[in-house]
């Protein structure tokens, strides 16, 4: 398993490179040395990196639906996937001094196990979720990310000549304390739209007969479900997404 993650990270960041390089010269990536150093070395040095058992955690990272694909640059059989947007995202938030937990176990195993259809991915990922609430109970934030399905026209824009892929927050109606869930999404919201106009396309509230409505945010009031572009999206449109995306969240959580 844990080589397996290392080599769909070593793919994906190969991929933003390759993207970068020769697919998209226009565009500037706003990264520093520390984080520009942390990407050759998981490409050009391969380290298999056990994730180490965190103190006192806040934040926890997972992907509900983990076989979400976004666009293969067709150099590589390996295409990535939602499941790369945690160790980015990880790394932004530990430079802000945050500690996080990644979920790296696979839903598709968790479903298969019991016999669940996907329809039952919701299930299987509060499994998780309780089972590392109750070994680190210092979590307080929990992100579920997810891609959308639409065409890359509706999924990306560009912002001061960067190419992103656009963000949409989904709030399930059914958790009895929604409102709260809300409350701290449009936080997040607002601020990326002040920073980045039109990043957002909004927050989509869900529920009713035929869905799930709850999407296990019933389990902290800062727990979001954001989804990062669409199955279109290019893997340096969905790394501007996630800087643009950890700039914002952590200066929320910031603010308390």
């Amino acid at each position: 398993m844990k080589k397996k993650i290392i080599f769909c990270i070593t793919f994906f960041i190969i991929g933003i490179i390759i993207e970068f390089r020769y697919l998209d010269k226009h565009i500037t990536l706003n990264i520093d040395d520390k984080y520009t150093n942390m990407i050759l070395e998981k490409v050009f040095l391969n380290k298999e990196e056990e994730q180490l058992k965190e103190i006192n955690p806040t934040i926890y990272l997972y992907n509900t639906h983990d076989t979400e694909e976004y666009k293969s640059n067709n150099l590589f059989s390996f295409t990535p996937n939602v499941t790369m947007i945690k160790y980015i995202l990880k790394n932004e938030l530990e430079k802000n001094n945050y500690k996080v937990v990644i979920e790296e176990r696979s839903i598709k195993d968790l479903l298969n196990l019991n016999n669940w259809s996907y329809s039952n991915s919701y299930k299987a990922s509060r499994i998780y979720m309780d089972e590392i609430s109750n070994e680190y109970n210092s979590i307080k934030y929990y992100i579920d990310i997810h891609r959308d399905s639409l065409e890359h026209d509706k999924t990306s824009i560009t912002i001061d000549n960067k190419d992103y892929a656009k963000l949409i927050f989904l709030i399930g109606l059914e958790n009895p304390n929604y409102q709260d869930n809300l409350n701290f999404t449009e936080k997040i919201n607002n601020k990326l739209n002040e920073y980045y106009p039109n990043l957002s396309k909004g927050i989509y509230k869900k529920g009713g007969t035929g869905v799930n409505g709850v999407y296990n945010q019933d389990k902290s009031p800062y727990a979001i479900l954001v989804e990062f572009g669409g199955y279109e999206n290019t893997t340096y449109e969905v790394l501007n997404s996630i800087l643009a995306f950890s700039k914002c969240y952590i200066e929320v959580i910031n603010e308390g």
